[in-house]
């Protein structure tokens, strides 16, 4: 990997930081977004997508780096997607068919730290012109000084056997505005290679989450309206667990009474809910959480002079969801519960919240409690394990108890189920789309 560039790539430093800040880098719909990428590049700047590119892979293929056993006399030998290769040749052919995606974005992240380190250099003079490039090279090393000695543990105490059930999950998050996200990225890049961390602290181990991502998005969990318009810094009031489980106690002990003035809702999506949920919670029909700001439009007659409780998984979607009710100006008050139900759960396996935790790993859904609060889709029976449809292509979760499985009954709804038994007569990858 080059630490410098040749002369001509510094030309027209201005141009180039014009046409970095015009890239489209948040679109994921790109049938080969590399090569769409570098149509948009001009020629000067089709020099720098290059060097973009092969850092980006290198980075990559660094992050997948295992230490080989001491009998061979490898050093390193890589791993990634459960598989483990050998040599160089194999990790990278691995990492161009599979990983397209993550080069493509990671390409995009580098273009823009170049950009924005051009967009800084505006007293070059042609005898004393900085490399941009060697600049944010050296300010990457700076991430070293921010990691934790590690030496006194030995590699088998830090990396656990990927069949291992034992270990723990760690989740966490912090919404903060940062002066260079960038850098923020890479630093906790850094420490997770540092420390072999590739995941939310739960009952789990490296299975749940074999790869490591770390990367700039503008929103954590989509919700579809940009943060500088809905700022968290506008979210509701945060209870603690035992706060939160007061305020339900309170609200279940007046049903049958009076109209309540509180309304406790679920935020999450559908799916999420139907395993497991808060007794006496509103949950809405919504499939994607970027569909909660035109459900709450549609329903602001029923917030209006309410107090709302508001619950997720973890409590980032509430960040953001309750900053966006509040904005409405409907609500007497906005309350959500800080660390989600995971963090209820924790204090109250046996509380109200009954069912399962549906999580977005390998794991499904977490059990704490014995409620069973879903049914089988096709025969009514009591059943909360997801699958996922067994039709191509598509990538709808469905509840298909044991017996049902065995009659064949393995799709998400009867369309899925017809084209399935249709495959064999050889349809186009275009005909399984989710419909």
């Amino acid at each position: 990997m080059p630490s410098s560039t040749s002369s001509d790539q510094g030309d027209d430093q201005e141009a180039c930081v014009l046409t970095f800040s015009d890239l489209d880098l948040k679109d994921t719909n790109l049938d080969n977004p590399s090569i769409s990428l570098k149509a948009e590049l001009d020629g000067i700047t089709k020099k720098k997508y290059s060097f973009a590119k092969k850092k980006a892979f290198a980075l990559f293929v660094k992050t997948k780096q295992v230490l080989a056993p001491p009998f061979e006399c490898k050093e390193k030998w890589w791993k990634c997607c459960q598989q483990l290769f050998v040599d160089p040749v194999g990790i990278h052919r691995h990492v161009a068919t599979q990983h397209t995606d993550e080069i493509y974005h990671q390409t995009a992240s580098i273009l823009k730290q170049m950009a924005v380190t051009l967009s800084t250099s505006k007293n070059f003079r042609p005898a004393d012109r900085k490399n941009p490039f060697k600049e944010h090279l050296t300010r990457s090393d700076e991430v070293s000084a921010w990691l934790p000695d590690i030496s006194c543990f030995s590699p088998d105490m830090l990396i656990s056997d990927h069949n291992c059930e034992e270990g723990e999950v760690l989740l966490y998050y912090c919404y903060r505005d940062l002066e260079d996200p960038h850098w923020v990225c890479a630093w906790q890049t850094a420490l997770c290679e540092h420390l072999h961390l590739t995941g939310k602290t739960s009952k789990g181990g490296a299975h749940c989450f074999p790869e490591l991502r770390v990367g700039v998005f503008e929103e954590i969990v989509p919700m579809g309206i940009s943060p500088s318009e809905i700022s968290y810094k506008k979210s509701g009031i945060h209870l603690t667990p035992g706060e939160f489980h007061k305020e339900v106690e309170n609200l279940l002990s007046q049903a049958g009474q009076e109209q309540s003035d509180t309304i406790l809702l679920d935020c999450r999506n559908f799916y999420e809910s139907k395993i497991g949920r808060f007794q006496g919670c509103l949950a809405p029909d919504i499939r994607k959480f970027s569909y909660f700001p035109s459900y709450v439009d549609k329903n602001l007659e029923l917030f209006r002079e309410k107090r709302v409780l508001m619950y997720c998984t973890g409590g980032i979607r509430c960040e953001r969801g309750s900053a966006y009710l509040k904005a409405k100006g409907v609500c007497k008050e906005v309350f959500q519960l800080k660390g989600g139900i995971h963090k209820y759960l924790e204090e109250f396996p046996d509380g109200f919240y009954k069912g399962k935790l549906f999580v977005f790993d390998e794991r499904y859904a977490l059990s704490y409690n014995s409620n069973v609060v879903s049914a089988c889709s096709y025969c009514g029976a009591q059943w909360d394990q997801y699958k996922l449809c067994s039709t191509p292509q598509c990538r709808q979760l469905v509840l298909t108890c044991p017996a049902c499985q065995g009659q064949g009954s393995t799709a998400c709804c009867v369309t899925c189920q017809d084209k399935g038994s249709k495959q064999a007569s050889g349809p186009t990858q275009d005909s399984f789309k989710e419909e």
